[in-house]
Parts: C-alpha cells; sequence; structure tokens
C-alpha cells in the first residue's frame, strides 16, 4: 500500500515532528509510514487523514 502523507504533510507546511505531535506518535512512526515501511492502524489512518484534511481512500493507495 502506497501513501501520500509526504507530499501532504509538505503542503501544509508540517515537519514529520509536527505530525509526529497532532498524533501522538513518535517521529520514527511518521517516517516509517510515509517509506511504507509501516502500515498504520486504522484509527491512525482516520486521524492522519483528519489532520491532512484529506479522507483515508484519497490518503492511502492500494496496490493490485
Amino acid at each position: 500500500m502506497k501513501n501520500n502523507i509526504k507530499t501532504l504533510r509538505k503542503q501544509l507546511g508540517f515537519r514529520q515532528e509536527d505530525l509526529a505531535n497532532a498524533l501522538n506518535v513518535t517521529r520514527q512512526t511518521i517516517n516509517a509510514i510515509e517509506n511504507n515501511k509501516y502500515n498504520p492502524t486504522l484509527e491512525l489512518a482516520m486521524k492522519l487523514a483528519r489532520v491532512l484534511n484529506t479522507t483515508v481512500d484519497q490518503l492511502f493507495i492500494l496496490n493490485d
């Protein structure tokens, strides 16, 4: 599964640390998600979408 987190985060002017603080996770977690090394829980995915002003289905792209 790929994602658009890094692109949207940068468009909003957030650093990884800013996003991590907003979500109460570590910067390493944000880094791992952005680099497709970790798939977040549904709860975290929904929180990411909310903070980045988008929807979960626009944030994540399922590989066929």
